[in-house]
């Protein structure tokens, strides 16, 4: 665990449909309909009722959050952001991961959410290099946190061992726990 002007950082290995926290954030597509990766394990975890949600929202664009109730699941939201798809890394990528990891924050602040769980996004089928997402990740939530607040708790959550591993080097790194 780490503290960073009062927050509270920490990496988790496992299933974040099983997260009880607050808010899960789901990596989802733009039409916010369910997929691969951790968009279709959110979407089947959580029940019928994010779809009929997600349904009414009617999509996302990439950069932005929408949230909805977590149906089935221990957490009570789930906040759904669209990652980039990654090209080649000079089409505005970091820019657009970075908006998705700060406004998914921004709408939990809006919802009086204190503890929230993000996934790794866009580092799945849309193809995006791990170690320069993890390093947007801990950037777009850092700044969030000097330049917004209102948050308690951020739990990076790694589906893998190399994931988590990779998440606990930069941390450690970034806040001197070697």
């Amino acid at each position: 665990m780490y503290e960073y002007k009062g927050v509270s950082l920490s990496i988790v290995e496992g299933d974040i449909t099983k997260i009880g926290i607050e808010a899960i954030v789901n990596a989802a597509n733009n039409t916010l309909l369910g997929g691969d990766g951790v968009d279709g394990a959110i979407h089947k975890a959580g029940g019928p009722t994010i779809l009929e949600q997600c349904k009414k929202i009617g999509g996302c664009p990439t950069g932005e959050a929408r949230i909805t109730t977590s149906g089935n699941m221990p957490s009570k939201y789930v906040i759904h952001t669209v990652g980039p798809i990654y090209k080649d890394g000079s089409r505005g990528e970091d820019r657009l991961l970075y908006n998705a990891y700060y406004n998914s924050l921004k709408l939990a602040k809006e919802y009086n959410i204190n503890a929230i769980a993000f996934p790794s996004i866009s580092t799945g089928v849309y193809g995006y290099p791990k170690d320069e997402a993890s390093k947007i990740a801990i950037n777009a939530v850092t700044d969030f946190i000097n330049k917004e607040g209102g948050i308690e708790e951020v739990q990076f959550v790694s589906f893998s061992k190399n994931d988590y591993l990779l998440y606990k080097k930069l941390l450690d790194k970034r806040f001197n726990n070697n």
